[in-house]
């Protein structure tokens, strides 16, 4: 199954700066400039949080779509892991997929971690595996399940299930920090202005007198990390300036930081480069990516009733 297939038959709509995200731009002076709202069962559900943004820009594909990773926090039940939402602009139409891993014996499972943020290049997404590194998913590997049973995940009755979902990504790859260091994936993303295309990883750090580190890792034509002797090795390494940074993003030789407030403050956007300045922000803003030709940076707001994918101007 392919993503454009996928795309065609989504199943939800968006609302170009609707109402139902909004409540997430109070005391936000400028706004944004821009802003897509989810439907009003995604805004408001309290079983699935937003926390990684990725690009069709980042990717280096045609188009403008964007993926959103998604982490479950079960009221009752079972762990339904992350699910990613590809999103349309042009469409305005969107459509969950739920990540799943392959177990012996051809079942499935679903991915059980926080996807604190998720990348797109090429065919590749990486979603951030919090203490463990990476997982990587393809954008080829779309499959379409036949059962619809809501509660069940994996092979029953002669169907595979997906909790209801139509559509599963399996687990294709996964990256770990070697010899057990203390790295931190919290957030991931791309970028395509170095020399040498590199995929940026960060640590959240919300500790009294600590702030956390980013890294950049070098790409390959094919999407995957450059890894001579099986180990991919940091192009860099920075400490932050700040503490809770939910996103970062380096751009032409600017990073841009995304520092959360808590569920009831205001964020900031927090941008180096010669300087260090602070710039207005949402409640709740998570990872960070940028769409190169329209010169903008777009985040998402992850807290219940304030859920919107936005933009700001670079």
């Amino acid at each position: 199954m392919t993503l454009g297939t996928v795309l065609a038959e989504a199943n939800r709509v968006a609302v170009r700066k609707g109402r139902a995200g909004a409540g997430a731009f109070a005391g936000m002076k400028p706004g944004p400039v821009d802003w897509y709202s989810f439907n009003t069962g995604d805004n408001t559900t309290r079983e699935w949080y937003p926390q990684g943004l990725s690009s069709a820009s980042d990717a280096g594909g045609g188009g403008d779509a964007f993926v959103v990773s998604w982490y479950h926090k079960p009221s009752s039940g079972a762990e339904r892991g992350v699910r990613l939402t590809f999103l349309d602009p042009a469409t305005l139409r969107y459509r969950h997929v739920l990540l799943v891993r392959a177990l012996p014996g051809g079942d499935i499972a679903p991915v059980n971690i926080h996807a604190g943020g998720v990348a797109w290049y090429g065919d590749l997404l990486y979603v951030a595996d919090t203490t463990r590194g990476l997982r990587v998913f393809d954008t080829r590997q779309i499959f379409e399940v036949n059962g619809d049973d809501d509660d069940a995940i994996g092979r029953k009755g002669g169907s595979y299930h997906a909790f209801g979902y139509r559509y599963v990504m399996p687990q294709t790859d996964a990256w770990t920090t070697a010899g057990g260091g203390s790295a931190r994936f919290s957030f991931v993303a791309v970028d395509r202005s170095t020399e040498r295309h590199t995929l940026i990883s960060g640590e959240y750090v919300d500790e009294p007198g600590a702030v956390g580190r980013v890294a950049r890792w070098p790409l390959t034509a094919g999407g995957g990390l450059d890894a001579g002797g099986g180990t991919a090795r940091a192009v860099d390494a920075y400490r932050l300036p700040v503490d809770r940074v939910q996103g970062a993003l380096s751009h032409r030789g600017t990073w841009y930081l995304s520092q959360t407030g808590g569920s009831t403050r205001n964020g900031a956007l927090v941008v180096v480069g010669d300087t260090t300045r602070r710039r207005p922000y949402p409640v709740g803003p998570e990872d960070l990516t940028c769409v190169r030709d329209s010169g903008t940076l777009w985040s998402v707001t992850e807290f219940v009733g304030r859920r919107a994918i936005y933009a700001v101007p670079l």
